[in-house]
């Protein structure tokens, strides 16, 4: 398999990067842009997409954030490995579907991905690990400044950059973090979350991005607005956001510790019991339960180090994942069994839950 060296290779989001942080699990910037007079990806001819993938991976080739990297064409991938690179979020789910020239450029630590011929031409993406949306913003903004010295991107003096949806027209900015919100999952309080988002200009979305579920508690948001604002004006609107967020999150646990401690340490001992004990996993269980370990590093029943391993384990528990490590597709009712080896492996030697390093004071 053509992906093979990647998947083995240390990642930001599985073991490479910045240390884990409670509550916020990644940030995200991507950029939209597109070649100038070439049609869109959706009207361009078979040939002008090749010509386009052919001309943004010469141009990737001479970046020196894909020295080491990966040049993929989505033609030449198999329906497992472009599975697997989604979980990753190194591909959206629509290039994973692509029939035509398309392809990704991923940099060495999987920090950097470039989707070539999606909706656009170009799809720039920097992820790190935590909060960390400033410095994502200069690497990004670094690696565009970097491209479009061998690129002509279509640019408008009053549009901005222009691109296929009008939604992404001006900065072509999409920021987003994803955040691990128990707490208010459990107080049923994300309704009211994701209204006063929606409202404030910002999307929430599941794991995957537009569509997809929010399991294991895990929610992506996200700015909507691209046009007549500023890359800094947004960047600073997604982050009081997100801090106001947060401060709910941590409130909500506290409640939580107040009122039902015993309820959310049942919650916990059971999820620790059966990733150390269970013969049958799906891909929902298995992300719920983790959710509730990462809590418990959040509120000091294990040690920190544990947060980097379940952030890695939300990705290879996954179905392509699991698969892969199977070496080929495998039934659903198999999977469910092998992933549960595979937690009973990552936490046989894991310590016992610790309440009396309880870092939030409890009723």
């Amino acid at each position: 398999m053509q992906i093979t060296p990647l998947i083995a290779a240390k990642a930001e989001l599985t073991s490479g990067g910045l240390p884990a942080e409670p509550i916020v699990l990644s940030t995200r910037i991507r950029l939209a842009r597109n070649i100038v007079s070439v049609p869109f990806p959706g009207r361009a001819t078979s040939s002008q997409r090749e010509q386009v993938l052919h001309t943004c991976f010469d141009a990737m080739r001479e970046v020196g954030d894909f020295k080491d990297g990966h040049l993929l064409e989505m033609l030449k991938l198999s329906p497992l490995e472009r599975q697997a690179l989604v979980e990753r979020h190194l591909i959206s789910r629509e290039l994973s579907q692509s029939e035509h020239a398309a392809g990704v450029a991923v940099s060495d630590d999987q920090k950097i991905s470039v989707m070539v011929n999606e909706e656009d031409h170009l799809r720039l993406q920097l992820v790190r690990t935590g909060f960390n949306l400033d410095t994502t913003w200069s690497e990004i903004n670094a690696l565009d400044s970097a491209l479009e010295d061998k690129l002509d991107y279509a640019f408008n003096d009053q549009l901005g950059y222009l691109t296929a949806c009008p939604t992404n027209l001006g900065t072509g900015l999409r920021a987003s973090a994803m955040l691990h919100l128990p707490g208010l999952v459990m107080q049923e309080y994300m309704e009211k979350v994701v209204r006063m988002v929606n409202q404030l200009g910002m999307a929430v979305r599941g794991l995957f991005g537009e569509g997809s579920e929010a399991t294991g508690s895990i929610f992506q948001i996200s700015n909507q607005q691209t046009l007549g604002e500023s890359e800094q004006d947004i960047i600073k609107r997604l982050s009081s956001i997100l801090h106001a967020i947060i401060e709910q999150e941590q409130n909500a646990r506290q409640v939580i510790l107040e009122k039902k401690p015993a309820r959310l340490f049942d919650k916990i001992g059971r999820a620790y019991g059966i990733l150390q004990n269970g013969h049958l996993l799906s891909s929902e269980e298995a992300m719920n339960l983790l959710s509730l370990l990462r809590l418990a590093v959040d509120l000091g029943l294990l040690p920190d180090d544990y947060r980097t391993q379940v952030d890695r384990l939300f990705i290879e528990a996954q179905p392509g994942h699991v698969q892969l490590t199977a070496q080929g597709e495998i039934e659903p009712r198999e999977r469910d069994k092998q992933r549960a080896t595979r937690m009973r492996e990552e936490f046989a030697h894991a310590p016992t839950l610790n309440y009396k390093n309880l870092s939030y004071p409890a009723g």
